[in-house]
This record gives C-alpha cells, structure tokens and sequence, in this order.
C-alpha cells in the first residue's frame, strides 16, 4: 500500500482537496446523465460506485475528521448505497499510512527519542492505519506492544473540516433551524477528545477496570511512560478483526452466540450500570482472539448518558409507553423530539413516526431473548428507513429533532445491533444483570 509522506493540515489545503473531489463527483454525474440518454438501461449502481469510490479516494488522504465521518455513515447501512457503505467501511482500518521517515519524525516529536531508541524493536510498518491514527508493532523487556500514532495535524483541523462537511450534512440529514449548532458542536467536542491521546489513556484504564467482570471479554494493559496526547502504547492484542471473523465460512455457532452475548452484555452493563458507553462500536475496535475471546480496543470515544437524558430515552422502549399516547407524547417532549414550536402537522408525523420507529428498534428489549440475525427485522429497518427517507412530506419539515445525546447514543445502538447482525448471534437481553 502507498504511503504518505504529507497530510494537508491547514484550512485552504483541505478544503481544496474537497473541491477537487466534487469536481470528480459533479464530473461522473456528467458522464452517467449522457450516457443514461443514450443507453435508458444504465444502472445507478455505476454512478454509486465510481462516486463512492472518488470521495473516499479524497477522503483517505485527509485523513481527521472528514475520515472519520466517512467511518461513521459506513455503520449506517440503511442509509447509504451499498458502494458507499462497501467504501466507507475502508476507513474503519485499512488507509494508506504514513511513511517510515515521518513516523520516525513523530515518534521523536512526541516521546523524545527515536523508536529505536526507546523501545527493543519497532515495526517502522504500520501494521493497522485508520482515520485519525496508526497502529505500530513494538516490544520493550519481552513484551508485545502496540504503538498509536496520531496523524500530524488532526486536532487542529476538525474545526475547519465539519465546516466544510457542514452544508452536505445539513442537506442529507434535512437539519434546519439555529439548534442545528448543538448538533455539530456535540460531534467536534468528541472528535477533540479522540484527538486527545491522554484522555484516552486514562478512560481506557478506568473502563478496562470497570468491565472486568464481564465473561469472555479482554482488554489490552495501557503504558503511560510510552504515551502522551499524541502517542499511546498498549499490550499487543493477538487476533483478528471482528469483520474479518464474520466474513470467514463455516464459523462455529456456539462461539458466535458466545462472542455475541459477551459483546451485548458489554455494552448493556455500561449503559445501565455505568451510565457511559464507548460510543464507536465498529469492526475495526473489536478483535477475536485465538482463544475466542471478545477483544475491546480504542476508548478514545467515551459518551456520558446524563441521567435526565438517560430516564426518557430508555422509558422510550417500553411498550406501555409506546401504547399510551399522551405519556409517550411527553417523553418525546423532554427528549426535545416534539419543541414548542411544532405545528400540529409535525406534532402528528413526528409521533406517528418515532412511534412506529421506535416499536421496530426497541423489539430487543419486549421478550427475554432476540435473534439478531432475523431477516425480517432488518428488512422491517430498511423499509421503514427508504420509506421515509422518499416522504414528501419530511423533506418540507424540520428535521432536527432531540437531544444532542441522541447522535452518539444511536451510533452506539445501530452500531451494537450491525455487529450483532454480522456474529448472527441470538441474546440473553439482561444477563448482563448478573455482573452488577
């Protein structure tokens, strides 16, 4: 794989990376709409592709925080086009990464000394490559280790980056109206604390220590003399990532179900029990070890649930609730789902929406068990998704809707339901009550 030597770090380099970028877009668009007049047949799925494939072709050497909102819609797999989510879903861990020269360069910048010079030995090969850092192989008295890099420039350009990304959110998520700010401000708070490599450290430590009782789970030890805002070093975790395991024929059952409900009650244990959850549960955090262990990596992205936040929001997957339409008219009211503001109209299609969306999400939590491999719950999402995504009606409304809590709460959720859906794995809803 190409390296890079170079990452454009200030707001006009970019920003013009991103221009070009559209102009390839606009360009493929040229090329489908004259092709479509002589050929009705053509497929939009060639437009997807080429497109998909020139923004991340674009995206990838930025690098930051435009990456890494490609990493984020890749989760979203009923919102996207396949060829964007097959794209995006790069992002999660394979991008070209840097140079020997300039890994060397960053290494002595941040901890004092060459790697050579501070570690047994050290992989100048970056052996996984993400959106806002790499990962090293190292060793120190016996001892494997895994050396996070941050790609130089990163923290300092997310300000400019959600600006740029800003108008095609706002447009695509239908967003209008001055709270739109929280939103936004709600995902460069958290991409600031990702950037924040000794912040990670010390949620890492604490969440590690907190989620000890969880069976069949395992986390990496956290080194703090190899490690500051920049750099972090852990224990070198052996195996595989969790998508690579799914794509593999023929894998075991039993284990899936294991590997599964270890990863539910994972994260059932921290919503209710720690009122905090890491919040970027994608493949590429999550490795199977050669003993079939259920590895958690990468606490860079921490959400706390306030506990006004976290008392509706759950109230919301009860059916009694969801039957009673004045009590879940007023929950979606405290969620700031429903605003003062609302005309009747949006008061009737966004109750009538977030109920028959919420009776569908909150399926898991009506019976003591759920299939998370049944076909029919997904087809139900992505029906229920393209249904509305094509309403007439929302496009004339306000789309911005809830509590900033929301954005990382439901990445959470949609994220943990995908990976349950790649291990096919059947649950025990609240086993994760017997480690309390």
């Amino acid at each position: 794989m190409k390296t890079l030597d170079y990452i454009p770090t200030n707001k006009i380099e970019r920003a013009t990376k991103l221009v070009a970028t559209g102009v390839k877009v606009g360009g493929n668009y040229l090329k489908y709409y004259g092709g479509k007049a002589l050929n009705r047949e053509i497929s939009k799925e060639a437009l997807d592709e080429e497109n998909a494939k020139d923004i991340y072709d674009g995206l990838k050497s930025l690098k930051g925080s435009a990456l890494k909102m490609a990493q984020m819609l890749s989760m979203e797999k009923n919102m996207l086009p396949r060829a964007y989510v097959e794209q995006f879903s790069l992002a999660q861990f394979s991008v070209p990464p840097l140079s020997t020269p300039l890994v060397k360069q960053l290494i002595r910048k941040n901890l004092g000394a060459d790697p050579e010079v501070i570690f047994d030995t050290f992989a100048a090969q970056s052996i996984n490559a993400a959106s806002i850092g790499q990962v090293h192989q190292a060793s120190k008295n016996g001892k494997k280790l895994a050396v996070k890099i941050q790609y130089p420039g990163v923290a300092n350009s997310i300000g400019s980056d959600l600006s740029i990304v800003k108008p095609v959110a706002v447009r695509m998520f239908n967003l209008k109206g001055q709270d739109v700010e929280k939103f936004f401000k709600e995902v460069e708070n958290k991409l600031l604390e990702e950037t924040d490599y000794e912040l990670e450290l010390a949620q890492s430590r604490q969440m590690t220590e907190e989620c000890a009782g969880v069976p069949n789970l395992s986390f990496p030890k956290y080194y703090p003399e190899w490690s500051n805002k920049r750099v972090l070093t852990m224990d070198w975790m052996e195996g595989i990532h969790l998508s690579e395991y799914t794509d593999q024929e023929n894998t075991d059952p039993q284990i899936n179900q294991m590997l599964g409900q270890s990863l539910w009650d994972f994260y059932m244990f921290q919503m209710h029990c720690l009122k905090k959850v890491h919040a970027d549960p994608h493949p590429g955090n999550f490795l199977i070890s050669p003993r079939h262990e259920l590895v958690a990596l990468d606490f860079g992205c921490i959400k706390q649930i306030p506990e006004d936040f976290y008392q509706p929001y759950f109230e919301l997957s009860k059916e009694e609730n969801l039957n009673n339409p004045s009590k879940f008219q007023e929950i979606l009211r405290s969620l700031e789902i429903l605003t003062p503001t609302d005309t009747p109209e949006e008061i009737t299609f966004f109750t009538d929406l977030f109920n028959r969306m919420l009776r569908l999400l909150t399926l898991p939590f009506h019976a003591d068990t759920f299939d998370f491999s049944d076909a029919v719950f997904w087809n139900q999402i992505a029906s229920l998704s393209q249904e509305f995504t094509e309403d007439k009606e929302w496009r004339k409304m306000n789309g911005n809707r809830g509590s900033e809590h929301f954005i990382y709460i439901n990445r959470t959720f949609f994220g943990l339901y995908s990976l349950l859906f790649d291990l096919k794995a059947k649950v025990t809803i609240n086993n994760y009550m017997n480690f309390v």
